[in-house]
């Protein structure tokens, strides 16, 4: 099992900027795409930002060009530096990832327990 736990989390406000952490710990053999997704309320959970093992990121379109996503494999860790927030990036963000926690399984898919951002004056 992969275990992630997210940092970094709270309030800022309009046009601040946060930035979060999210590291994997457990039974890990290979760590392919980590990730973010947020969750406002009332709304479905959406993607924010993934990268890939080889560091090649993608972002959602609301977030594109504001938000930087970034990975050290050698920790586990992800990265997402959040710039120009505004009230709407308002959320739930949790940590994705998929991974391998022997040689031959199959990739998974593990979430972390969510940290919240408030953009607010």
């Amino acid at each position: 099992q992969v275990q992630l736990v997210e940092s970094g989390g709270g309030l800022v406000q309009p046009g601040g900027s946060l930035r979060l952490s999210c590291a994997a710990s457990g039974s890990i053999f290979r760590i392919n795409t980590m990730g973010w997704y947020r969750q406002a309320p009332g709304k479905e959970r959406e993607l924010v930002a993934y990268i890939t093992r080889d560091g090649s990121p993608n972002y959602g379109r609301l977030v594109e060009g504001r938000f930087t996503i970034s990975r050290d494999n050698a920790k586990n860790t992800v990265y997402l530096q959040m710039n120009s927030l505004k009230p709407e990036d308002t959320a739930v963000y949790y940590c994705h990832c998929t991974a391998q926690w022997r040689i031959g399984s199959s990739s998974s898919d593990y979430w972390g327990q969510g940290t919240q951002v408030t953009v607010s004056s």
